[in-house]
């Protein structure tokens, strides 16, 4: 398994490389993340730099009612087809950067820890084999949501809106090719207290078939990021306080909602 992170140097350069999280060092590559970057003689401590979402997504799809133990909480059916809205990637924030709260909301904001899939390949239309290839590995989310715009208007439920706004997707703190998800759990904790801990082998749709059934419905490109849906345990987060959302193998992404 690699992990990929992209980083600000000490001078503000920005750039991207492999982890080692057991000696903490980087070591950097040149080119395209997604297009046979090559590895270069440059490599330093973790501490001198600081971490970014690990990619630069044109879109975020988030998905809703995606793990089994939730939609029998909820009562719902499992869905046919994945239900998703979308997230712009102004939205998009890295490990240890503030969720920020909208200065035209003062309701509650809830934490929603996640798997997200990094696509690696332009993808239309695609087939579940052909999906598979075209992911190129994982990371953590904290998919954020304004709970209290949802059912605001009556007449509209207004998803986009109220997970939208900037700050509100939580990317990182790395991507893990050669990630096996069946194995792995969410764990979301919030001020240190575990607030979820799920498997993610009772997703309703396996990422390949989240890829494929999404692609039918519009073009993903590199570094675009389907964000799995969550499972039971979320809640909402004071001002001030600290969600963290940890996947083994992947890292633990760390974000606080500014006061």
């Amino acid at each position: 398994m690699t992990n990929w992170i992209r980083f600000r140097d000490a001078e503000g350069r920005i750039g991207f490389g492999t982890l080692d999280q057991h000696a903490l060092r980087v070591l950097q590559y040149d080119g395209s993340l997604f297009e046979k970057p090559k590895p270069t003689n440059h490599s330093f401590a973790l501490s001198e730099v600081t971490l970014l979402a690990p990619c630069q997504p044109s879109k975020c799809v988030a998905l809703w009612n995606n793990f089994y133990a939730l939609s029998q909480k909820l009562d719902k059916a499992p869905p046919k087809h994945p239900l998703f809205l979308i997230k712009p990637p102004m939205s998009v924030i890295g490990p240890d950067a503030d969720i920020r709260r909208p200065k035209s909301y003062q309701g509650k904001i809830a934490y929603e820890g996640e798997l997200g899939i990094v696509i690696g390949k332009t993808c239309s239309n695609a087939s579940v084999e052909e999906a598979e290839s075209a992911i190129f590995g994982y990371t953590c989310v904290n998919d954020v949501t304004a709970i209290e715009l949802l059912q605001e208007d009556p007449n509209f439920a207004q998803w986009c809106r109220a997970k939208g706004f900037d700050t509100f997707s939580c990317l990182g703190p790395t991507i893990a090719t050669g990630f096996d998800w069946r194995a792995a759990h969410v764990v979301t904790t919030l001020d240190g207290v575990e607030r979820q801990n799920y498997p993610l082998d009772d997703m309703i749709f396996s990422p390949a078939e989240q890829v494929a059934m999404v692609s039918a419905d519009m073009t993903l490109v590199p570094g675009d990021v389907i964000m799995c849906g969550t499972s039971i345990g979320v809640g909402s987060i004071k001002d001030g306080s600290t969600v963290d959302v940890t996947i083994a193998g992947i890292g633990k992404l760390s974000n606080r909602l500014a006061a």
